[in-house]
């Protein structure tokens, strides 16, 4: 019986350790995730500005073309 309890407890704290490896995973791909996220967050405000000053140069061009007709 005690041998029985023994191992109940060996893989009681087996498991334990598992899921707090787990939980450390876990964590870590949340933070590497928000990363990810604000990198490219960054990164989409970045072609939005560039896409705004194109459009703007753009809509200057035709003008000066419309004067020139």
């Amino acid at each position: 019986m005690a041998d029985i309890k023994h191992q109940i407890f060996q893989e009681l704290s087996a498991l334990e350790e598992a899921a707090s490896k787990l939980r450390g995973a876990a964590v870590i791909a949340g933070r590497q995730t928000d990363l990810e996220v604000a990198i490219l967050t960054e990164q989409v405000k970045n072609l939005r500005d560039k896409n705004a000053r194109a459009a703007e140069m753009i809509d200057k061009s035709i003008d000066i073309l419309k004067k020139y007709e």
